[in-house]
């Protein structure tokens, strides 16, 4: 099984953002978290961050052409503005959860509104990085 996990704009900067809403570990740790996750669950993984909006789009159009199973797709901010995003996780079919660090929930207003949830399968909020490590297991047994 191969998953792709996608992360948007500022996720980089985790552990320096706003550390009393996204925790205080860095992007290195969510990487090595997933990595080290797949390594013992013997599942492929491959990780992508951009602070671009058409990058993110190429991600998940090489998605499809690389014959990835599932994506994991953090959007950060672009979750309440881009329908771009929307129309290509429509576009390739492929199995997508939706993962957010902070609760979205218990946000302000405009982070309310989620473009690409509906072309989601799941959409896992407010469970820090182990989010990640819940919509990758979700995706493998999704994808059975």
């Amino acid at each position: 099984m191969k998953i792709l996990v996608i992360n948007g704009p500022n996720l980089n900067l985790l552990g320096v953002r706003e550390p009393s809403v996204y925790g205080k570990e860095s992007y290195n740790a969510l990487i090595e978290k997933i990595e080290n996750y797949a390594e013992k669950t013997g599942f492929d993984v491959e990780c992508k961050q951009s602070n671009h909006e058409g990058d993110l789009v190429d991600f998940i159009h090489q998605a499809f052409f690389n014959k990835f199973d599932g994506i994991v797709i953090n959007p950060g901010a672009y979750t309440h503005t881009s329908i771009a995003l929307l129309d290509a996780v429509k576009a390739v079919g492929i199995p997508t959860v939706e993962v957010h660090i902070s609760d979205l929930s218990k946000r302000e207003d405009f982070r309310q509104i989620s473009y690409i949830r509906q072309a989601c399968v799941k959409t896992i909020s407010g469970k820090g990085l182990e989010g990640y490590i819940e919509a990758i297991d979700f995706l493998r047994e999704y994808v059975k």
